[in-house]
């Protein structure tokens, strides 16, 4: 979401000391530990292991002999209970039996989710495949019509467990989180908050005129968790899975200027409703989510700081460079919550 900063100023001090002196529980997952606790499923590793990109679980491929590899997947300790794992695990075999091109994890003995010195991980078939590509028409078209199918298909799958989207879990306690434990530097803190208020009580402006109707969710569909292969959309890492508008799963498959987007929204919401109708309501939702995935996203880096792995991967957050231009980012998105939402191009 942000471009690396070259920032002089330091890190507060306490927050740094403190980052440095605790260990974190993934220090215990050596090459070992994964390799073992794949094993301890019943396979035999050939003892190739590489790390995948990501920065909330740890994700690794393991090479199985005689056989292909799997990706083992090790959740972050104290995020998701057993129950919500396992919901996100039946939500996808779910949509996987239905034809819907999902990733489910792989059952051994009728169990999917595992434990091994302490960590939960479950295995996924190792899902080759390359990026959409949100210029083409078609693929577009074929996004919106799996959505769609998903969608369609969640009518009949209501989360008990999962998260919902909400302005006071997403906005709100993010804000808070950031402030009361000294995340903004003393000098920013007014302007911090000033601006931060302003934009969560447009996002709730917006919200609380929308009845919109609640279903479950991929929760995070931005392109890099859909693999193109087959001629078609593959989706992956239901990590993120929640209760909330239909719109969350579409929004991110938008770029460009308002013409662009229009045309790309035509696309999806036409092969969208082969499956599910779309409420056009929802399309006053963007940017009021768009505005929640910004303040979220800097209270889970806050969150995640005591993890070693962030501050070496993130080196630019909770610099004094940072905040003053992620104020100016508010202000941006002060300004587009205040004008008109997309609409729909016409034709459609």
């Amino acid at each position: 979401m942000h471009d690396d900063i070259d920032g002089n100023v330091a890190q507060p001090e306490a927050k740094a000391n403190n980052t440095q002196a605790k260990p974190h529980p993934y220090d215990a997952l050596s090459p070992d530990v994964v390799i073992s606790a794949v094993e301890s499923s019943g396979r035999i590793s050939d003892a190739r292991i590489l790390a995948l990109n990501s920065y909330e679980n740890r994700v690794y491929q393991v090479g199985i002999e005689d056989d292909q590899p799997v990706i083992a997947k090790f959740y972050r300790p104290d995020r998701w209970s057993n129950e919500q794992i396992l919901e996100e695990h039946q939500f996808t075999q779910y949509l996987f039996d239905l034809d819907i091109p999902v990733v489910p994890p792989l059952s051994q003995h009728g169990d999917t989710l595992f434990s091994y010195k302490g960590f939960r991980f479950a295995l996924y078939k190792r899902q080759g495949g390359r990026a959409p590509e949100l210029d083409n028409l078609e693929h577009l078209f074929q996004l919106g019509q799996f959505i769609g199918r998903i969608h369609a298909a969640s009518k009949a799958f209501t989360f008990d467990y999962r998260i919902q989207l909400t302005v006071e879990d997403f906005g709100r306690k993010s804000i808070d989180y950031l402030v009361e434990n000294s995340f903004v530097p003393n000098d920013l803190l007014v302007p911090y908050q000033a601006i931060a208020s302003d934009v969560l009580a447009a996002i709730e402006a917006t919200s609380l005129d929308i009845n919109y109707h609640q279903i479950s969710l991929h929760g995070d569909c931005h392109p890099g968790n859909v693999l193109w292969r087959d001629e078609r959309p593959h989706f992956v890492d239901f990590d993120d899975a929640m209760t909330g508008p239909a719109i969350q799963d579409l929004w991110m498959l938008l770029s460009g200027d308002t013409i662009n987007q229009q045309q790309q929204l035509g696309e999806i919401i036409e092969g969208y409703e082969v499956f599910a109708e779309f409420d056009k309501r929802e399309l006053a939702l963007i940017e009021p989510l768009r505005a929640l995935r910004v303040l979220n996203y800097n209270a889970w880096l806050a969150r995640r700081w005591d993890d070693p792995a962030f501050p070496r991967s993130f080196p630019w957050f909770n610099t004094q460079r940072y905040w003053s231009e992620h104020i100016l980012e508010l202000k941006e998105l002060l300004a587009a919550l205040n004008e008109e939402p997309l609409r729909m191009p016409q034709g459609y």
